[in-house]
């Protein structure tokens, strides 16, 4: 199994270290989404003292032209932080900085998509949308291959793994229980995981979150999952179809419902937002992952519990469809849906964004309207 040299160094020696003093001071690590719209990068400062509200926190700036968000000439980019986290690596007082990105101008950097998200969530902010989201991802060694797979094969075939227990059958528990454990110290509102379908592919669960908290909190948790495999010396992937053949994919499915929606007879509700849904699919497509929908057609193909990326389809408890009904909902005539579409590389802000245009705002067409010519 190929391990990072990083992870061979002593973590005892290191943790001489880390139990020093501060002397006050607080290291507070400011973390922001770069030019892929999918990595995250990091840096720390120094606060003389423990902020309480982001109002607390100093605007900071990067070399934009290291993070394919600008050119070497004109190269300085604004971090702008925008929420709060504990620090379960360098334990409190230390924080974790999730930020905003802003160019030379202060216009927001092209893969800054909380800017925009946040301006709708603050349009429907009276009908309170929850939204909680269902990450995959699949745990990899530095050279690529899937983490306890054989080196020069394959495993046992899916049907073992889900949920399963056993050395045979749970590849990179120690990960899973780690990041949980220090998702709940950072605050996260982490609700569950899982093992999933395909050996070596999990699921963390965070929600219900509302409106913009959902972005943030997504986010977070990822940043949080790659520090920690960092520390094992692995690699997190949350690539929609990592390996190819008869394997399951990794999604990012998104439950979502609104005050409405949740009371008494909400199913009508969740019913007429489904129709909307219904006649926007393209749209939804291309916001659902971060290549306009060409990393999410290796995996909607309508096998191993997907949908067909080129047609829409709603059912109750139906895991083949693109939005499921769970069925107490079905019962219940209340609750919510789950868009089961997103992959597992979408962005949150993106995802919750199209959901609130298409379903609240009751946008049409393929455009979000505020583009439109």
């Amino acid at each position: 199994m190929a391990t990072s040299s990083s992870a061979d160094l002593s973590k005892a020696v290191k943790q001489q270290y880390m139990e020093l003093p501060q002397g006050g001071t607080v290291q507070a690590m400011y973390i922001w989404i770069d030019g892929t719209g999918e990595g995250l990068r990091c840096k720390t400062r120094t606060l003389d003292a423990e902020p309480k509200t982001i109002e607390d926190l100093p605007e900071w700036n990067f070399d934009g032209s290291s993070t394919y968000q600008s050119e070497g000439s004109n190269s300085d980019m604004y971090l702008i932080p925008k929420a709060i986290f504990r620090d379960p690596f360098r334990k409190d007082p230390n924080k974790l900085i999730l930020c905003e990105v802003l160019k030379y101008n202060r216009k927001p950097a092209e893969t800054n998509l909380r800017q925009m998200c946040a301006k709708i969530m603050d349009k429907v902010e009276n009908q309170h949308p929850w939204f909680g989201m269902e990450q995959e991802y699949t745990i990899l060694g530095i050279d690529g291959h899937p983490f306890g797979w054989p080196s020069n094969g394959f495993p046992g075939p899916q049907g073992p793994y889900y949920c399963g227990v056993g050395a045979d059958k749970a590849y990179g528990r120690d990960i899973v229980e780690a990041h949980y454990r220090a998702c709940l110290y950072a605050g996260v509102d982490i609700c569950g995981t899982n093992a999933e379908v395909m050996p070596a592919q999990w699921e963390f669960q965070v929600g219900p979150c509302e409106g913009i908290r959902m972005g943030d909190h997504l986010w977070m948790a990822r940043f949080i999952l790659h520090r920690v495999c960092e520390d094992f010396g692995v690699v997190v992937s949350f690539d929609p179809k990592p390996i190819s053949g008869n394997w399951n994919g990794a999604g990012c499915h998104t439950n979502f419902s609104t005050k409405e929606m949740r009371e008494e007879g909400g199913l009508k509700q969740i019913e007429e937002a489904i129709e909307k849904l219904s006649k926007r699919h393209q749209y939804h497509i291309r916001a659902y992952d971060p290549k306009g929908g060409l990393d999410n057609a290796r995996r909607l193909t309508g096998r191993h519990e997907t949908s067909n990326i080129n047609e829409f389809s709603a059912g109750v408890a139906n895991r083949g469809a693109s939005i499921r009904i769970p069925r107490s909902v079905g019962q219940e005539k209340r609750g919510y849906f789950e868009d089961r579409r997103p992959s597992a590389n979408c962005d949150p802000y993106a995802v919750t964004e199209a959901l609130i245009r298409t379903c609240l705002l009751g946008e049409i067409g393929e455009e979000p309207e505020e583009y439109k010519q």
